[in-house]
């Protein structure tokens, strides 16, 4: 787990030449991860809800880690990259951060409300149920209320400080961009 969350970051830091973003990428992928934990542990340890009491199963931690930090990895860098170009673009903390949520927010919901509805399908199987619940309640988090609202929130708080790279590291990060360059078109 440590090293996926520190490589995530190591590759976070030249595409958004910021040390806080990777930071707090981190941070808020961990703690819609934990929140899932917290469900899976509340609801099945004692047997909520109708369902059978017991332990978590083991491979439960390990899988709903993989694939909820990978979809939370690329909301991030769905949203933060958007809010990054327009902040490039004007220099302009709240106007950035507006733009970005406006442009992309509604597609997160959109994508997070289907992967929500695939994995609470899982609880219907009684051998996905732990897997199907965690993973539903991590996206439904992460999309919803941290995308949306805490890293809005926190990029507009941190303002132009979001994007502060010190220069020895800057000089010998390479530039890397999230996304292929645009092709421009040549009219006839």
């Amino acid at each position: 787990m440590t090293v996926v969350v520190g490589l995530s970051s190591l590759l976070l830091l030249p595409v958004f030449r910021s040390v806080w973003i990777p930071v707090k990428a981190a941070f808020l992928n961990l703690l819609s991860i934990g929140a899932a934990f917290g469900v899976i542990t509340l609801v099945f340890q004692p047997g909520w809800f109708g369902v059978q009491p017991g332990p978590v199963e083991a491979f439960i931690p390990v899988m709903v880690f993989a694939t909820v930090f990978g979809l939370s990895m690329d909301y991030e860098v769905f949203l933060v990259s958007r809010i990054h170009e327009e902040w490039e673009r004007a220099r302009d903390q709240a106007l950035a951060v507006r733009e970005g949520l406006a442009a992309t927010g509604r597609v997160i919901r959109a994508a997070a409300a289907i992967m929500i509805v695939v994995f609470a399908a899982f609880v219907l199987s009684r051998m996905l149920q732990q897997f199907g619940l965690g993973l539903a309640t991590a996206i439904l988090l992460d999309a919803v209320v941290i995308r949306c609202l805490v890293v809005p929130a926190a990029l507009q708080l941190l303002g132009r400080h979001a994007w502060w790279l010190p220069a020895p590291l800057a000089r010998h990060l390479p530039r890397v961009t999230p996304e292929p360059p645009r092709a421009h078109s040549k009219r006839p």
